[in-house]
């Protein structure tokens, strides 16, 4: 794993990171798998990873999207190989690469992204415990930093603060006070804030709440970000994962439009 690319992911001077989503289509052993589709599902990742960085983003978050209903933890072997095997077919040489297994395998992504040579992983529960349409999910800070260090490779950590499609286990703390624990005792090197749905926008006042907790931490917006929005929203974040508003027609489940991801950017940029 080279460090030049979570430095470039953590670096206070490379200031917004931008990073763009690629949805892959339902993977072998989901239901929604075609098959023999292993062919199709790598052509449009690489398709939508190669619009993504023809736009001018920093880079991109692969994620198995498609594999509805998610396992709330321990993803199949086939999973994993076949995120692996994508992960090594797209581009990833000089550029921001990170990896979300759905609904919540760490340990998986870090192993994906150690065999790949990625940046880093998202994690979508690293600390406290949330109830989620999977049923209720654990953090599992311990053995994902563990893991890491025996990898031996920098790969970067990035973990959701009250992440989406999800509610907190309990009485509902404050964000200032999870992000804390996230980053305090977690050890997340960076922190993803979201709306509460894929699309939905982030809260400004959340975001600030965040940001203002862990000062000298990364915070990235996790979801709906937009045209409309990105610019005030990147006054306060340090960065941004956007998916959907790049699909054509704004459809999660379309190919990525360069026309709108070039838009997006220019409205992020200024």
């Amino acid at each position: 794993m080279n460090s030049e690319k979570k430095n470039a992911l953590l670096d206070e001077d490379s200031r917004p990171v931008l990073l763009g989503v690629v949805h892959l289509r339902p993977l072998p052993a989901s239901p929604g798998y075609s098959r023999g589709g292993m062919g199709e599902i790598i052509s449009a990742a690489k398709s939508d990873a190669e619009t993504l960085l023809e736009a001018g983003f920093d880079g991109y978050v692969i994620e198995n999207f498609g594999d509805l209903p998610f396992f709330p933890t321990t993803v199949p072997p086939a999973t994993v190989a076949a995120l692996t095997r994508i992960a090594c077919e797209l581009p990833t040489r000089d550029t921001i690469v990170i990896v979300n297994v759905l609904r919540n395998d760490p340990l998986a992504a870090l192993s994906i992204a150690a065999a790949a040579g990625l940046s880093g992983i998202r994690v979508n529960v690293h600390t406290s415990a949330m109830l989620c349409d999977q049923g209720i999910i654990e953090g599992r800070a311990a053995e994902t930093l563990r893991l890491r260090s025996e990898l031996g490779q920098e790969l970067a950590i990035l973990a959701d603060v009250d992440v989406k499609h999800a509610v907190q286990l309990g009485k509902p703390r404050d964000l200032g006070e999870l992000a804390k624990e996230t980053a305090c005792r977690g050890l997340a090197d960076g922190l993803i804030v979201t709306g509460c749905a894929t699309g939905s926008a982030v809260d400004p006042n959340d975001l600030s709440s965040v940001k203002e907790a862990v000062p000298g931490h990364p915070v990235f917006i996790g979801s709906g970000a937009d045209e409309s929005n990105i610019a005030g929203l990147l006054e306060t974040a340090d960065g941004a994962i956007v998916g959907t508003a790049l699909k054509r027609a704004g459809d999660v489940g379309n190919e990525i439009d360069i026309a709108r991801a070039r838009a997006w950017l220019d409205a992020a940029r200024g």
